[in-house]
């Protein structure tokens, strides 16, 4: 019979505890590493210089946008971090931002067109997800809408030159006085007044450009237009006029003009219509292209996608204010009325 001395018991315990170790890889007083949380950078423009994310109901679609994480099991400041980040100062702001948010890093960046443009020249490597582009590809943030290409992806307002024509011939059907539109812009902005043109003119419309680089330039353009007799307006709704609706809204009552936006921000804010797409239906699909994004796919492999559903608001106090009284068929085409 074999018998083992304390010492080899002792060695053959340890050795054999080690091998358990070994196969479970880590030592007891070795700390689980935490779960990495994902941070999702966001950066706009046209908005007051900030690092703070807007409180809730300061801002309907990015309210939307956090209503989509909830919806997919994200909760900011838990299992999700939002980086926020906008600027009302220029291009080389917000690019100091964009290279501030990569550098974080952080695991995906959303952006409106503009800063998006501006991320992909600050990064080729972090996903990138657009909202509210009109045309991404003329724009040069994907290759094609059904594969993107690239770290660039997102969501669009609609392509094309439909909407423009529908915007037109709505607010001349609610105001059939109307025969010189002003077309309220962000100078900061590439040009968008050439298919508006070739559909003023179908309408037999003149058109004439009220072209603004800041806030403080709105009421001088109100002036220009009345001295020119422009008695109807169309808002591009760029985030610098996003972000002065209630103002532009004023302004246009002020001057006696009916005004049509695309968005439904804007009818809230006073103005008379909005038709365009569901901003905030657009906000809630980041918020999929995100979570996609964060499990593994590529956002050059999502196609872009375009809007579904269509809204058309009217403001009828606003209507009231200026005299106006809607066409019952026109009435009948909304899909929102605002007593």
């Amino acid at each position: 019979m074999d018998y083992w001395s304390r010492r080899q018991v002792v060695q053959g315990v340890g050795v054999a505890g080690l091998g358990l170790l070994a196969g479970c890889g880590r030592l007891p007083w070795q700390a689980q590493p935490p779960p990495k949380v994902p941070r999702i950078g966001w950066l706009l423009s046209g908005s007051v210089d900030t690092r703070e994310t807007p409180p809730p109901g300061v801002s309907p679609p990015v309210d939307a946008f956090f209503q989509g994480l909830r919806d997919l099991g994200y909760v900011d400041g838990q299992n999700v971090v939002v980086e926020w980040r906008a600027s009302d100062r220029g291009e080389p702001r917000l690019r100091e931002l964009a290279d501030e948010l990569v550098r974080r890093p952080v695991d995906v960046l959303i952006g409106n067109v503009d800063t998006a443009q501006i991320a992909r020249q600050v990064t080729n490597t972090v996903p990138i997800v657009f909202v509210g582009c009109c045309d991404p590809v003329a724009a040069g943030l994907v290759a094609s809408l059904a594969r993107p290409g690239g770290n660039v992806t997102g969501v669009t307002i609609g392509v094309g030159d439909a909407q423009v024509g529908k915007l037109l011939e709505l607010l001349t059907a609610a105001a059939p006085s109307v025969s010189r539109v002003g077309i309220l812009r962000d100078a900061n902005q590439p040009p968008t007044t050439g298919a508006l043109a070739i559909a003023a003119e179908a309408l037999g419309l003149h058109v004439q450009s009220m072209d603004v680089r800041t806030a403080d330039d709105l009421p001088g353009a109100f002036d220009v237009a009345s001295r020119d007799h422009v008695d109807g307006l169309h808002v591009v709704q760029t985030p610098l006029i996003v972000h002065n609706e209630g103002l532009i809204a004023d302004l246009a009552l002020k001057h006696h003009l009916p005004s049509i936006g695309r968005f439904r921000g804007y009818a809230r804010a006073g103005g008379l219509l909005t038709y365009g797409p569901d901003l905030y239906a657009l906000h809630r699909r980041v918020a999929t292209y995100v979570d996609r994004i964060l499990k593994g796919a590529k956002p050059g492999d999502l196609p872009v996608e375009q809007p579904m559903t269509f809204e058309f608001i009217i403001n009828l106090r606003t209507a009231q204010a200026l005299g106006l009284t809607i066409p019952e068929h026109v009435l009948l085409q909304a899909t929102e009325v605002i007593q």
